[in-house]
């Protein structure tokens, strides 16, 4: 089943960060305005293969430990107490 054109996320894309007029929005084929969301965000990263995610894995097995020095909660740095 083919997903239905995302004309929301386009619209929003279009006028909210290319600045475009409607006029010029609706006059962009879609493999323009794919073209201008690549110039600004860069192209996707390609999904993980399952033989490379396998790998992983492998060589980095869930302990059920936590990771030394990996943080937990809240980053202090971003988030204040009430008391501050």
């Amino acid at each position: 089943m083919t997903k239905p054109f995302p004309w929301d996320e386009a619209m929003q894309f279009g006028f909210g960060v290319l600045h475009l007029s409607p006029d010029a929005f609706w006059k962009m084929t879609p493999r323009e305005l794919a073209q201008a969301i690549i110039a600004v965000r860069g192209r996707l990263a390609s999904p993980l293969a399952r033989r490379d995610l396998d790998a992983l894995m492998q060589a980095f097995p869930d302990t059920g430990q936590p990771i030394s020095g990996a943080m937990c909660g809240p980053d202090p740095r971003i988030h204040r107490t009430l008391q501050d």
